[in-house]
């Protein structure tokens, strides 16, 4: 299976850990399912899966700290069904009521190199030919074409890319560590309860192979 290959960078990204609920804290690198939003912002279909093969890293690992306005509440889904069978409702949150200062820790100058494989679904094969789904890929990266601005965790950190091949002279950072559990993807199989997966991403030599999503090595 052809293996496409991209180059992604920005200023800031934050890639946040789930067991981190009050303050963001975003993991060392890049997480398979922001990986995979990038390339569907580049190029999706109904048809097609993205599955990410192999994370390079280009830039050395950098944090840094800053603090942020947020929002410390949602709209229930309560008051938004009672508006909808009323036919009207303040559904409105009011920033100064509910404007809280929390800090967040960033990876600052990321640069990452991603290998994924794109997957046709068995049913839409017969309308859909591989050829032209790999040229049209090919074909918006090299035009700088997206559905929406790649972002790097959260849409505020927008994402650069452009096409990159696996012999390029830049090479990933020499460093090997084990990142310890990651956040693969969401699991939607199941109707209306998403369920995280993870699996134990360990860096060797700038690169983490990730494995495939039937793989044991997948818990959650």
């Amino acid at each position: 299976m052809e293996t496409f290959i991209i180059t992604v960078d920005g200023t800031y990204a934050c890639f946040t850990r789930p067991e981190m609920k009050a303050e963001r804290v975003s993991y060392d690198v890049i997480t398979p399912s922001a990986a995979r939003a990038v390339y569907e912002a580049i190029f999706w279909k109904p048809a097609i899966n993205w599955i990410i093969t192999q994370i390079e890293v280009l830039n050395p690992i950098q944090f840094t700290n800053i603090r942020r306005n947020e929002v410390g509440c949602v709209i229930s889904s309560r008051n938004v069904t009672q508006a909808m069978n009323n036919g009207s409702g303040n559904l409105g949150i009011y920033i100064e009521d509910e404007r809280q200062q929390r800090a967040s820790v960033l990876l600052k100058d990321v640069k990452y190199r991603l290998h994924a494989q794109m997957k046709i679904k068995p049913e839409a094969l017969a309308q859909n030919s591989t050829t032209k789904m790999h040229e049209m890929f090919n074909r918006r990266v090299s035009k700088g074409q997206c559905f929406m601005q790649p972002y790097l965790g959260c849409r505020e950190f927008p994402g650069y890319f452009s096409l990159s091949s696996s012999e390029e002279k830049v090479q990933p950072i020499s460093k090997t560590d084990d990142l310890g559990w990651m956040l693969y993807d969401m699991d939607y199989s199941q109707a209306n309860i998403p369920m995280p997966r993870f699996f134990r991403a360990k860096m060797i030599n700038g690169r983490i192979q990730v494995p495939s999503p039937d793989s044991m090595e997948i818990r959650g």
